[in-house]
């Protein structure tokens, strides 16, 4: 929908700008045979690497997919393929929704070609200039070509034909990775349109639908479970966080603070229900009674 579109396009803007104060700030090739192919590579992929997980980790629909396979209320479900298709289809999404980032970042640091050139200089094919040198000092020198000021002066126009070499099939490189992932996405969703057993505007109504119900079912979690909080804590204190007029507050004793204090895991209670915390836990467990202190009382 428009929002997906929206929310991919400032992920992608994000990752742009991110990236050139990255390069500006961090990056600086250490020109030294062996450490160029490390340290190019590892500012191509290991942010990329970081951001696919980010992008993994901030989806919704990969806890959905994830949380609570352990549960003993889990059963095993009737139809196997059905379930694996399900999940093929929900890990497509996730993926595609979280390659944004990565795929950004892998683009523009190849359109850029400064981290590109760094890793692969030392391996670039130039014609042999002259003298007689060994091939570890034909790499080193390779592998200096990213920092101007260690290359000699005679070989200024080598290191630049060079430079240019990789920049190009950096560049190249670069603008091929961001016309594969457009025309894997263009394809993707045509083949969605086509396997779609809805029309056009029966989908975007579907769409729709699923959207609204999200928004109002996490108004709905709100509102519930601050109310159903609401009743704990007023078993525990004796009145109604935000009442204008409270009459009585209830002293809590010290065997109940310790009760509600510390650390505590989800509660099963039965086959049905779960105590949430130590305080809901206490609530269901123990009467209201105790010591109470009037508030309002006439001079």
């Amino acid at each position: 929908g428009k929002e997906a579109i929206l929310s991919n396009a400032i992920i992608a803007m994000l990752t742009i700008g991110g990236q050139q104060l990255f390069s500006f700030f961090t990056f600086s090739c250490p020109c030294h045979v062996g450490q160029n192919l490390i340290y190019g590579l590892a500012f191509l992929g290991v942010p990329a690497l970081i951001l696919l997980i980010v992008g993994y980790a901030l989806n919704n629909q990969t806890w959905r997919l994830v949380t609570g396979k352990s549960s003993p209320l889990q059963e095993a479900k009737p139809n196997k393929l059905l379930q694996c298709k399900l999940i093929c289809f929900v890990l497509c999404s996730i993926t595609g929704r979280a390659l944004v980032a990565p795929v950004t970042w892998l683009a523009v640091t190849l359109i850029n070609g400064s981290y590109y050139v760094c890793a692969v200089s030392e391996f670039v094919s130039v014609p042999h200039y002259g003298g007689n040198v060994t091939v570890r000092e034909h790499k080193a020198t390779l592998a200096a070509f990213p920092c101007s000021q260690l290359v000699p002066p005679e070989l200024t126009r080598v290191r630049d034909e060079a430079i240019l070499l990789l920049r190009y099939q950096s560049q190249v490189a670069g603008w091929l990775l961001i016309a594969v992932v457009v025309i894997t996405v263009f394809l993707s969703y045509c083949l969605a349109s086509c396997l779609s057993p809805l029309s056009f505007l029966h989908f975007r109504y579907w769409i729709n639908y699923v959207h609204n119900e999200q928004e109002l079912f996490d108004e709905a979690i709100d509102q519930h479970s601050r109310l159903y909080a609401m009743q704990h804590v007023k078993k525990f204190f004796g009145f109604v966080p935000g009442s204008e007029k409270v009459k009585a507050i209830r002293i809590p004793s010290l065997r109940e603070w310790q009760a509600i204090s510390g650390l505590a895991f989800l509660k099963r209670v039965d086959e049905e229900h779960y105590d949430y915390s130590l305080l809901h836990d206490w609530a269901l467990r123990e009467s209201a009674d105790g010591k109470y202190l009037k508030t309002d009382e006439d001079p």
